[in-house]
């Protein structure tokens, strides 16, 4: 189990590694960790994939390629928050070991515990984001080819996202507290991305029949 401090500080850490927050993440470090350093991961390459994808002045194909990219990496995403919701609920006992992993888990809630509407993962994912906007803000907080009124209203934005993002590693503590204490429990939402999935998509299921 991870507590909001050492996943803010696992986040803020990937910005500061030779190889970047775009780095591959090691199998060797624990399971839980990974994952969430998986999820920084691909919420760091959509975040500049976003960025590109808004050029004004680059080729439909190029746009086209960032969006693909976009996509891809927002599977990724989801997928790395669905594995951290497996683990943290396997650990707390909230899930059927036997259907964890399957498209339909069953909770295994304690009598009178209150279901969660969002997940712990969900959380953990918004965590991430929040240390991109924190970490792109600051950078706005330190530019010289901008005004000083333009770095003043950085920095009270900057102030705000870091209130933010403590204000939600807080009600994730407290969530997983209540978990662990039997008075709320949370369940693994199945995503089912259907845009990436020929089968599925009905742009993808007409072309293929051309």
């Amino acid at each position: 189990m991870m507590n909001s401090t050492e996943i803010t500080a696992l986040h803020d850490a990937a910005f500061t590694q030779p190889d970047g927050p775009h780095a591959d993440i090691s199998a060797a470090i624990d399971p839980l960790p990974r994952w969430v350093r998986t999820n920084h991961r691909f919420n760091c390459l959509l975040w500049d994939e976003e960025d590109l994808a808004r050029r004004t002045k680059a080729s439909d194909a190029e746009i086209t390629a960032n969006k693909r990219a976009i996509d891809g990496f927002n599977q990724a995403r989801n997928d790395a928050v669905e594995r951290i919701d497996e683990i943290l609920l396997l650990a707390l006992k909230l899930v059927d070991e036997a259907s964890a992993r399957s498209d339909a888990p069953r909770a295994n809630a304690k009598p009178g515990a209150r279901l969660n509407s969002e997940t712990a993962g969900a959380m953990i994912d918004k965590l991430s984001i929040m240390a991109l906007k924190i970490k792109a803000m600051k950078s706005q907080t330190q530019r010289t080819d901008v005004d000083e009124s333009h770095r003043s209203a950085s920095a009270a934005k900057l102030t705000q996202l870091q209130m933010q993002r403590a204000d939600l590693g807080a009600c994730l503590d407290e969530l997983l507290q209540n978990c662990a204490a039997g008075k709320a429990y949370f369940k693994i939402y199945r995503q089912f991305k259907m845009y990436n999935d020929p089968r599925f998509n009905p742009a993808l299921v007409a072309e293929s029949k051309r």
